[in-house]
């Protein structure tokens, strides 16, 4: 009973119960997946800023674009009515010439001359009466200051300063040629005499 009732001993490492050993390893799962989970939260918010940023980004390059159509779509306007009202401009002004002879022979023309060649410059009146008329259709409207008024730089032109006692110095004294406006446009400038007082 003596030998038999000894506990035998065991040179071995004494035994660790399993339970501590897989919490241990649990522990450090844990660990390793609370890592892996913040690193992947992590990328997903970053990843989450780099699609608002580039969201931004193209929310701002449509915006540009659409004023860019915008601000084309009324330039477009714009140029077409300037083409509509000015597009012209080159022709009316060479028309200018053709006016102005025709309103020199009407007044250099005598009576005597009218009486001979009276269906001539009827028809010569006719003429100019109607391309009077085609250029108020196109808006081209003339400056006929009268004596008097004050010299405008900007519509009129002066040939030659003379003194006149009757006539304020900087007024205009004599029209020489009309002037023209298209829309609100010089197209060219009345031709005149400015008094330089007395």
């Amino acid at each position: 009973m003596l030998d038999d009732e000894k506990p035998k001993v065991s040179l071995s490492e004494p035994d660790v119960p399993m339970e501590e050993e897989e919490l241990v390893n649990i522990e450090d799962l844990t660990e390793l997946e609370i890592e892996d989970s913040v690193n992947e939260e992590s990328n997903e918010i970053s990843e989450e800023d780099e699609l608002r940023a580039e969201n931004a980004e193209l929310n701002d390059r449509l915006m540009r674009a659409l004023a860019e159509a915008e601000n084309q779509r009324k330039r477009g306007e714009r140029d077409r009515r300037d083409a509509e009202v000015y597009g012209g401009r080159k022709l009316a002004r060479d028309l200018l010439s053709v006016y102005d002879n025709m309103k020199r022979a009407l007044e250099m023309a005598t009576e005597e001359q009218r009486e001979a060649n009276k269906s001539l410059f009827e028809g010569i009146d006719l003429t100019q009466r109607e391309l009077i008329n085609t250029f108020a259709k196109h808006n081209i409207i003339p400056i006929a200051p009268e004596v008097g008024d004050k010299f405008n730089p900007e519509l009129h032109q002066a040939m030659f300063e003379a003194p006149m006692p009757t006539v304020k110095a900087g007024h205009i004294l004599q029209l020489l040629d009309e002037g023209f406006m298209i829309s609100d446009r010089l197209l060219r400038p009345a031709n005149v005499g400015v008094s330089s007082g007395g």
